[in-house]
């Protein structure tokens, strides 16, 4: 192939068209119609559908936004149109209606034929005052539609939000600040620092209230801000998508040993990293330190995520540091993770509530703190309910003989998950009565979730993780 052949060439242009006061046409029904109606319900335009006779009925929520006719178009409806979708027809009619519309000057999009088109649809990212579309130009709408999904996930939900409150103040931006570079300076400014912040916490007042004040000059200098971030069991598609934004943005990452290395590389290359990470009986950074960590880069102005496997405030000490960075006058926020119970569980096809086996599941840690007090076995022990243990494989010998003391029977279906929802995932069932030498003879030894009650012998009708024999 000729080093040419390799060249980029832009085949499609996608502009941006206004939508304010504008008028959009779709004629046709079913699916492919209502695809494209669906497209402008919450827009400014005016949507006119044209469905033809005996369609079936037009969907509520597109009915309330759209002028609904059941019958074809004549020439006056299209007077003033921009946007024609013609779905569906017989071909002589499609090819009139086309050139109709062309001669009146509005664009047509004949669904699922592109090269018979003006303009081809976009895989549209909407995020309000923020819109993207992706588009191959007709030829690989399949893959449009998989980067629209990938997209989805790095676009905070109320990134829009920032574009309303810019394209409101932009006139007063103008005036008061009158050379181009301070104008853009602060537009930097405001859309990267607290304002944004605010705006995608939902705060929109407290975000315009932010803007506001850096117009004035009188604006807070830079402060820090501490995350508490659930990384989750491993697996990264299990991360949530604010967890993952968050650590892209974040200035300082200080995380635990379980988070996995697939997490980590979804943050930024240069984001300062700090393993604080513990082991069984190895603490080599005491949590006093952890908490003066956080405090020291946050007071720099510096974002920093706290990137806790799992959930931060399940057996994470999650809570022991939001008093400490509270304590110390920075803002912290909290930002759940799916806990290792709950993936475990997921992965094993354990179902830790059921109508017929469990009422009740109960989280608890098979390692207390020195001279505190212990879990409640007697309710742990319930006969109709789940109990599940972070902690517990150097314990299980003292969980199961209080388990049995206090009333579960010997033979209640147990079931372990070491590594869970890792490529290395491991999965062992068996009975109470043969807990602690499960562990013993299965050599058990990393994060392990111990999952006891009669909804753990779901997990005997899974096959193990494919991946293992791969």
């Amino acid at each position: 192939m000729r080093a040419q052949d390799w060249i980029c060439q832009m085949r499609v242009f996608p502009a941006s068209m206004p939508l304010e006061g504008r008028t959009v046409i779709v004629t046709g029904h079913g699916p492919m119609a209502e695809a494209k109606a669906r497209l402008f319900v919450t827009s400014p335009a005016r949507l006119k559908w044209f469905t033809g006779h005996g369609a079936d009925p037009v969907p509520a929520d597109i009915a309330q936004y759209a002028t609904v006719m059941d019958r074809e178009p004549i020439r006056s409806d299209l007077h003033g149109a921009m946007l024609l979708f013609i779905a569906g027809g017989e071909p002589e009619a499609i090819a009139e209606l086309a050139a109709t519309a062309r001669e009146l000057g509005v664009l047509v999009n004949i669904v699922d034929s592109p090269a018979a088109s003006d303009f081809q649809t976009p895989a549209i990212v909407d995020r309000d005052g923020i819109v993207i579309s992706i588009a191959s130009g007709g030829a690989a709408p399949v893959l449009s539609v998989d980067i629209r999904a990938a997209i989805e996930t790095l676009i905070p939900a109320r990134i829009g939000v920032l574009a309303d409150l810019a394209r409101e103040l932009r006139g007063t931006v103008k005036s008061v600040i009158k050379r181009f570079d301070d104008r853009r300076a602060f537009w930097e400014m405001a859309l990267r620092g607290k304002a944004r912040d605010l705006a995608l916490s939902g705060d929109r007042a407290g975000a315009r209230r932010e803007m506001m004040r850096a117009l004035n000059g009188s604006a807070e200098p830079a402060t820090g801000i501490v995350h508490l971030v659930g990384a989750g069991p491993g697996d990264p598609d299990l991360l949530t998508l604010k967890a993952a934004r968050l650590l892209r943005e974040a200035d300082v990452i200080v995380h635990d040993r379980l988070v996995s290395a697939g997490v980590l590389d979804l943050a930024r290359r240069d984001a300062i990293r700090i393993d604080v990470g513990k082991t069984k009986g190895h603490h080599p950074v005491p949590q006093q330190s952890i908490e003066e960590t956080l405090i020291e880069h946050a007071a720099k102005g510096l974002r920093v995520v706290r990137l806790k496997g799992g959930d931060p405030f399940i057996f994470g000490r999650g809570g022991e540091e939001l008093e400490a960075v509270r304590a110390a006058g920075i803002e912290v926020q909290v930002t759940p993770g799916i806990t290792a119970a709950m993936a475990c569980a997921a992965s094993a096809g354990i179902p830790l509530t059921h109508r017929d086996h469990a009422q009740s599941v109960t989280f608890a840690s098979g390692v207390v703190k020195q001279d505190g007090p212990d879990a409640d076995y007697r309710a742990l022990a319930a006969s109709n309910s789940t109990a599940v243990f972070y902690m517990g494989v150097g314990a299980a010998p003292g969980i199961q003989s209080k388990m049995l003391a206090h009333g579960r029977a010997p033979q209640t279906p147990i079931a372990l998950i070491e590594n869970g929802s890792s490529d290395g995932e491991r999965r062992f069932t068996g009975t109470l009565g043969d807990l602690a030498g499960l562990v013993v003879r299965e050599a058990i030894s990393g994060p392990t979730i111990i999952i006891i009650g009669e909804t753990a012998a779901f997990s005997a009708r899974l096959p193990q993780r494919q991946e293992q024999f791969a």
